[in-house]
């Protein structure tokens, strides 16, 4: 059931999701659309490269379709969802996700979150053995 996969800073995408309203039947999923609009992003600029995109069939968050978790070793963790399965949704995501990846213990300041992902923040998990203060 696990995969094992680079444990370094990424967004783990899920592939599975549908945004409320979407047809139950629509295929591809917006999860899945989601994902290739983070491939095509992340493809256009090189720095995004440090950081790995990852696809989970579910993240057990349907409510809010066109979920990920951005995640980077001893820091805080996030689950973002409710984005449209474009490429606005997927820059705004991946430049969270630098700032993320750069920042001490996963904690990125108000005033450097794109626009894009304000709103759209679902959970915080700490690192394995921590709690966040």
């Amino acid at each position: 059931m696990l995969t094992p996969v680079d444990p370094g800073p990424s967004v783990v995408a899920c592939s599975s999701c549908r945004r409320p309203g979407s047809p139950a039947s629509g295929e591809p999923r917006d999860g899945a659309r989601l994902l290739v609009a983070l491939e095509r992003v992340r493809a256009s600029d090189p720095a995004y490269q440090g950081i790995a995109l990852q696809s989970m069939p579910c993240l057990f968050a349907c409510g809010d379709g066109c979920t990920v978790h951005l995640r980077a070793p001893g820091k805080i963790g996030y689950v973002l969802g409710r984005f449209a399965p474009d490429d606005d949704a997927a820059r705004a995501i991946l430049d969270y996700a630098l700032h993320h990846a750069a920042s001490a213990e996963g904690q990125v300041p108000y005033a450097l979150w794109p626009k894009g992902v304000k709103g759209h923040f679902l959970v915080r998990v700490p690192p394995a053995g921590y709690v966040a203060t």
